[in-house]
């Protein structure tokens, strides 16, 4: 049993005339007696009768009607739902990013997004960069955005851009200068975020290989608690730099951090073939977000 044959014994059974049916269904009579032939032969028996002067269903055709009509409804329903989806008029779609880029750079390519997909349904899952990895590889989202991971072999990383840390001081500071080194930074009470963020991970790793200690004298889970205790005095910090404007929108000023400079590569984590959806935003991604900049954000 067909869709095709199906639909041939709806149009019939509405219509009660072959030649009306093939006009709707654009077949030749001999194509659309083939259909139903073929349909009455799957089954088992009669399901139309046909004389010289009319048409009318046999008992089995009576029964067959209502579940054609409901099995190629669902049959429409499904297509156009699909076509939707790949058409981008319709889906949902599922991102998880370190709470750094999602709220500081993820809204705003989303908004662009929106503005060229608007029916699409976007969940973002604000989580720590070890869970963003995890959350792409068991596959609970299609896109992830992250730090460079080490050792993801299974996982597809598109980089974004390179990201620089920068140094994060009380508004009033004496250390506001045209730059810091870090000897200078850590001579103020250090505040940063709690292990295991990678934040933290990458200024004790890359600090350490210069025999540099980290000493710190408050810490935090969330980076806008950093920032407010920053702004109020408490000591000092340094984030990267895609979280400059939210440093500053607290109350905190930045300053460009050297001797050493600190980077590290921000991009995008896929595993599994991409849906229409995610292909869209991971290419408004690559084509909006670009790497921050302290000029830029004073």
């Amino acid at each position: 049993m067909t869709v095709k044959q199906l639909r041939a014994f709806l149009t019939v059974a509405q219509t009660l005339s072959f030649t009306h049916a093939c006009e709707h269904l654009h077949l030749s009579q001999p194509a659309l007696s083939l259909a139903i032939k073929g349909l009455e032969d799957s089954l088992g028996g009669k399901l139309l009768i046909r004389s010289t002067r009319s048409v009318r269903l046999t008992p089995e055709g009576e029964t067959l009607l209502p579940l054609a009509k409901h099995l190629l409804a669902q049959w429409d329903n499904t297509e156009e739902r699909l076509r939707q989806r790949f058409t981008l008029q319709l889906g949902r779609l599922s991102v998880a990013a370190m709470p750094s880029f999602a709220c500081n750079l993820l809204p705003g390519a989303l908004v662009k997004f929106r503005q060229q997909y608007p029916k699409i349904n976007v969940t973002v899952h604000d989580v720590i960069n070890e869970e963003v990895i995890d959350m792409v590889r068991s596959r609970q989202v299609e896109i992830g955005i992250a730090f460079s991971p080490e050792g993801a072999n299974s996982l597809t990383f598109t980089p974004l851009f390179e990201d620089e840390f920068v140094a994060v001081v009380p508004p009033h500071s004496p250390l506001q200068a045209s730059s810091l080194s870090w000897d200078t930074l850590l001579q103020d009470d250090f505040i940063t975020l709690q292990r295991p963020s990678m934040v933290r991970r990458l200024l004790e790793q890359e600090l350490g290989k210069r025999h540099i200690d980290l000493p710190v004298a408050f810490e935090s889970h969330q980076l806008s608690t950093v920032g407010k205790m920053v702004a109020e005095g408490l000591g000092v910090s340094a984030v990267p730099s895609m979280c400059i404007e939210q440093m500053q929108a607290l109350g905190a000023c930045c300053v460009p951090l050297n001797s050493p400079s600190i980077a590290c590569r921000v991009g995008i984590l896929t595993q599994q073939e991409l849906s229409a959806a995610a292909y869209a935003l991971r290419k408004v991604l690559l084509e909006s977000v670009k790497a921050p900049s302290l000029a830029a954000a004073l």
